[in-house]
């Protein structure tokens, strides 16, 4: 056993070694200092978007962060460096690493949040896309097309390759604060088109042949919600949501129900599953916890 540990120990010291070997060669020394600088003064204005108190400083530290990342950004190969103290910043990769997607949010007020974020290719010299958050402004979300110039926002958590009839395209996961009673989860599809991104594609087919161009998922902000891809049932699942009446006097709002909905990837297309996960028992539910058979009872009395 001794041996095994040393030996895993031992590779994964030499992958270490490795990368900082491989990244100190991408850079000299001077924009190695750079970057490290960077990144600790990004990392600090990240964390006062998110955590300041006060609207003036939370906006102040969005406006300083983005000319400062970008800088960051011009520094020759800056595509292998890998940001990881920003940590309130989200950065997706795709598998095949032709581009890496920074998101981040502005909490603006509890109605309000403001999304921010650029796509940067795997380019020597900086190739940068910003995006700039118009979700606001669509009427049709799920039937748009859009630019990196009205681009839908949110915070990516996920993001996946597809192989698709036209070319490969990629699903991103992201979640939208929207407001206080009131969250999103969000499917979005980027492709690349002579060049240049485009958020939206007619992916995903429902009955009667009815294509969505990115999938929009509002339920209340009391509940969690499940939206990702299952590696294992090869499978995008998601909670399927009922809609009552709020408690707060919110209006109807949408809740989960305990069953799940799902895409499945067909043909280069995801096409909807009504319901997955059904499982018939044999018996009955008990109407009650299983103790009958025991010979005490849960306080250890006969």
């Amino acid at each position: 056993m001794k041996k095994v540990l040393l030996f895993i120990a031992f590779v994964i010291g030499g992958l270490v070694q490795s990368y900082a070997q491989e990244k100190a060669a991408v850079f000299s020394q001077e924009d190695m200092a750079f970057l490290k600088e960077m990144e600790d003064t990004l990392s600090l204005l990240a964390y006062a978007v998110i955590n300041d108190s006060l609207p003036e400083h939370r906006f102040g530290a969005c406006r300083e962060m983005i000319p400062k990342l970008v800088k960051a950004l011009k520094v020759e190969n800056s595509f292998r460096y890998p940001f990881e103290r920003l940590k309130s910043v989200s950065i997706q990769y795709p598998q095949d690493s032709s581009f890496r997607i920074f998101t981040w949010q502005l909490y603006v007020d509890k109605e309000d949040y403001r999304y921010y974020g650029a796509i940067q290719m795997n380019t020597p010299e900086l190739q940068l896309f910003p995006l700039i958050d118009r979700s606001f402004q669509v009427e049709n979300p799920e039937e748009a097309a859009l630019s990196p110039e009205e681009w839908y926002g949110s915070v990516y958590y996920n993001l996946l390759d597809v192989d698709g009839p036209q070319g490969k395209y990629y699903l991103l996961f992201g979640f939208d604060g929207y407001s206080f009673f009131r969250k999103r989860k969000v499917i979005d599809v980027l492709s690349f088109q002579e060049g240049k991104p485009v958020f939206g594609a007619p992916a995903f087919v429902h009955e009667g042949n009815q294509r969505k161009f990115r999938v929009v998922r509002q339920y209340s902000a009391e509940v969690s919600t499940r939206c990702n891809y299952d590696e294992m049932l090869e499978l995008i699942i998601f909670d399927h949501l009922i809609t009552l009446n709020g408690p707060h006097g919110e209006g109807p709002v949408n809740y989960p129900d305990g069953s799940y909905e799902a895409y499945r990837l067909e043909k280069g297309l995801w096409r909807h599953i009504e319901k997955v996960f059904d499982q018939v028992s044999d018996e009955a539910p008990r109407p009650a916890p299983v103790l009958d058979n025991r010979a005490k009872d849960i306080f250890g009395k006969q």
